[in-house]
């Protein structure tokens, strides 16, 4: 089964919410909320990855400086398994706004738990918890 690296961008505000998005309709867990990220293309580092995803999915400008790991997962799928990078990334030019149609909201921590979240995404929640 092919391995699928993704870089997720644990987005805390100044309130210590969390930013998260839901999966729009056409793709595979469409409506679950998700943290926002994406695959590393080939020869990418995870971080000029969630750099470049950011700019393209929220209209956001960061550095790769500004990119604090914070956890991952590792969660089988039918077709890939997946590998699940997380940063935490407290300082962001711009405000988050969908670009690619997805809903947007600032949550906190705590509140994680209770979304609808793809598998591979909620180990990332007790980690993302005991580090903020």
């Amino acid at each position: 089964m092919p391995i699928v690296t993704v870089a997720c961008a644990i987005l805390v505000d100044a309130d210590g919410r969390v930013l998260v998005a839901d999966r729009p309709a056409g793709k595979d867990m469409a409506g679950l909320w998700e943290f926002p990220g994406g695959k590393l293309e080939p020869l990418e580092s995870p971080e000029a990855a969630l750099v470049r995803e950011l700019r393209e999915e929220l209209g956001l400008e960061t550095a790769t400086s500004c990119l604090a790991p914070c956890g991952f997962a590792s969660h089988p799928y039918a077709r890939f398994h997946l590998l699940l990078l997380g940063f935490a990334i407290r300082k962001w030019r711009g405000v988050p706004h969908a670009r690619e149609g997805q809903r947007l909201q600032w949550v906190r921590i705590n509140d994680l738990f209770k979304l609808d979240m793809p598998p591979a995404d909620r180990p990332l929640i007790g980690q993302i918890a005991a580090i903020l």
